[in-house]
């Protein structure tokens, strides 16, 4: 049977998705005659098998050009091998530019800040401190202006770097042992954008003809994403707007309150959405909202915006990722959509106009047709100005509360509460310490630890795959870090509440039973890999072995974008194998294949693992980390949790998502 075939139909998503209120507003959203992503999913089957491979190329005028039996070489020559290397760059490269864009924002930010540019406060004076110190720069006469200035003119140099010169972000925090690697292998990068530049001018006819070496660059743009555009982009945010703070916090369409104004953050950029949530809480524009009829004014996050927000500020109900944004609109109960940067589908706009919900863009970059503009220019000369523009659009959602057509508003009462805002700081302070950490580790309580992240994927089950990775991980003992849009699955599902636990191995219940702790800890957005990617150095450094050697992966079951394969590859690049359930499209080149499923296990002392059902993929991830257990002579694992204690956690989960929604229906009546 082709692959074509089975991919999983919209029908398929409706029957088995986890999620009860994603299955209500698919049966609405088909009862309105109103189309979503997977509608469109199914009406581009069959998929052509040449992307899918990787083997259609476009880089010049002269194809595009497909290889087959027939045509073994594109118009100027170019193999399999090379045009699956060149078009795995580009992506490459992309992901590169898009987290690196949006945390040039930040990092400006950060800048005018220190200077005083910027009416802004820098509210994570300890991250500027510590940062300032892993740099070098720290000095007790500096104030933490100064230091958080010559901070953000670090962050920015490595980010557009384009005389050679050390990369100093990546030199401060990376391991001694990976940086010697990396520099065996030739692929320390000279900046973020002189790599995405490189990769570009390497791609195009005519030029680097070698796949093998093309797939260096490939690394060297993944060391640049990874402490460039990933690890930069987060310091300057922790210094700008603090570390998370843990908090409880209720989520999924159950949280929707209908008698208020709603305003949904969409997207990645913090700095206008850290504005919006303070504009939204100034006496004067909430008594505006009652004026109109609104009790008061709530913000929700949708995708990478949302759960920033949250993490820093709090008064964010997080609700859906990208894939799941036209299910959120279709409730009608959302007064004013602002999009920033990033996973912003064009198709929002079709479901925004069949409902009041206006929608604002908020960057020069990511506009959509239909949509009022109201955002920073093209070259950041407004930055100054975000507290105005907040207040512009807060004011729209206000204006839009008196435009809600009730008989429209249809919201699922499922509802979940979550703890989320986990951090290595207070992670650590928890346990009272990395070396108590450690020690569940080593005595087998905790098997291992896993950054379960990823953008979704329609090539899969709407969340199923995270949740069913999530399952037979955490039954196995597993430690579970989370953040950006696979997040969303594991928050509404109960998965970071500590009742969560029921279902988990009895080591892992035994560690973090006491602790009053959840089974899997929300870290934040995609950005967020960061704290995932310092919470295993700190590990590393604390046992004294190599990433490399512990317990520890990356798995991004459902990934779809060039952000995820950069996220892969810069855990891999650590030394971590990372694993999924869905392939990149590399298959029509046998050596890139294997060079990324074997040969990186002898450079870098990682691969990628795929294997399309998820229970098997988390079932070689717990065999992958007994293997590290043996090696490192750590004391063996206890048999996973039994049904009963996976039905147990279910129990739990119902009993808590039925009980908000009696609350729900109540107060809606």
């Amino acid at each position: 049977m082709s692959k074509k075939t089975l991919f999983p139909a919209k029908s398929d998503v409706m029957a088995r998705t986890p999620d009860p209120a994603v299955r209500a507003m698919l049966e609405h959203l088909d009862q309105a005659g109103i189309e979503t992503p997977f509608d469109r999913f199914d009406a581009q089957k069959p998929h052509c098998g040449f992307g899918l491979a990787g083997t259609c190329c476009k880089n010049c005028h002269m194809g595009p050009c497909r290889i087959t039996p027939k045509s073994p070489r594109g118009v100027c020559g170019a193999d399999a091998h090379l045009i699956v290397a060149r078009n795995i760059l580009r992506w490459t490269a992309a992901g590169v530019a898009a987290h690196g864009a949006r945390g040039r924002e930040a990092m400006l930010a950060l800048k005018g800040a220190a200077e005083g540019a910027l009416d802004l406060p820098i509210l994570g004076p300890e991250k500027v401190v510590a940062t300032a110190k892993a740099f070098g720069i720290f000095d007790e006469s500096k104030t933490i202006p100064q230091m958080a200035g010559e901070i953000s003119l670090i962050l920015l140099e490595d980010l557009c770097r384009t005389i050679p010169g050390p990369h100093r972000t990546l030199e401060a925090l990376a391991t001694p042992e990976r940086l010697a690697v990396w520099k065996e292998l030739d692929i320390l990068p000279v900046g973020a954008y002189h790599e995405v530049f490189e990769a570009l001018h390497r791609t195009t006819t005519g030029t680097d003809g070698d796949w093998e070496n093309i797939m260096r660059q490939v690394l060297r743009c993944g060391l640049a994403f990874a402490w460039s555009s990933v690890m930069g982009s987060a310091i300057a945010m922790d210094c700008l707007y603090g570390l998370p703070k843990r908090s409880r916090v209720s989520t999924n369409l159950g949280a929707i309150t209908e008698n208020t104004v709603n305003i949904a953050v969409h997207g990645h950029s913090p700095v206008l959405v850290a504005a919006i949530v303070a504009a939204a809480r100034r006496t004067e524009l909430i008594a505006e909202a009652k004026g109109a009829g609104a009790e008061t004014i709530r913000l929700y996050g949708i995708c990478c915006s949302g759960h920033s927000a949250l993490a820093k500020f709090g008064d964010v109900t997080p609700l859906t990722n990208a894939m799941g944004a036209e299910l959120v609109l279709a409730t009608g109960a959302l007064d004013l959509w602002v999009a920033d940067v990033q996973d912003v589908f064009p198709g929002i706009m079709d479901v925004a106009a069949c409902f009041h919900t206006r929608v604002v863009t908020t960057s020069d970059s990511a506009r959509l047709p239909g949509a009022e503009h109201i955002a920073f220019d093209h070259h950041h000369s407004n930055l100054d100005q975000a507290h105005q523009l907040a207040e512009r659009i807060v004011r729209r959602g206000i204006q839009s509360f008196g435009e809600r057509q009730a008989g429209k508003v249809f919201i699922p009462p499922a509802r979940m509460d979550a703890e989320v805002g986990f951090s290595v700081e207070n992670i650590t302070a928890t346990f009272g310490g990395a070396e108590r950490l450690l020690d569940h580790l080593k005595s087998g309580r905790i098997r291992g630890v896993v950054n379960l992240v990823g953008c979704n994927n329609p090539k899969v089950v709407y969340e199923e795959a995270v949740v069913k990775v999530a399952e037979e991980l955490i039954a196995h003992d597993v430690v579970l870090l989370t953040n950006g849009c696979a997040a969303f699955a594991l928050l509404k599902m109960g998965f970071c509440l500590p009742e969560g636990v029921a279902g988990a191995g009895e080591g892992l219940r035994s560690v973090v039973g006491p602790l009053n702790l959840p089974p899997v800890w929300h870290m934040g957005e995609c950005l967020d890999n960061a704290r995932a990617s310092a919470l295993f150095r700190g590990l590393s450094l604390t046992a004294g072995e190599p990433l490399r050697r512990l317990p520890c992966a990356f798995s991004s079951p459902e990934w779809s974008n060039e952000k995820g394969l950069g996220a892969a590859l810069g855990f891999r690049l650590l030394g971590l194998n990372s694993y999924h359930c869905i392939a990149p499209p590399v298959a029509g080149s046998d050596k890139v294949a294997r060079f990324f499923a074997e040969a990186t296990q002898e450079t870098l002392g990682a691969v990628m693992v795929v294997d399309g059902d998820p229970v098997a993929l988390a079932r070689r991830i717990v065999s992958d980390f007994d293997e590290c257990r043996a090696a490192l002579g750590w004391s063996p694992c206890g048999p996973p949790a039994t049904d009963r204690l996976m039905a147990l956690q279910q129990e739990a989960v119902h009993a808590h998502a039925h009980a908000h929604g009696h609350q729900h229906h109540h107060e809606h009546l």
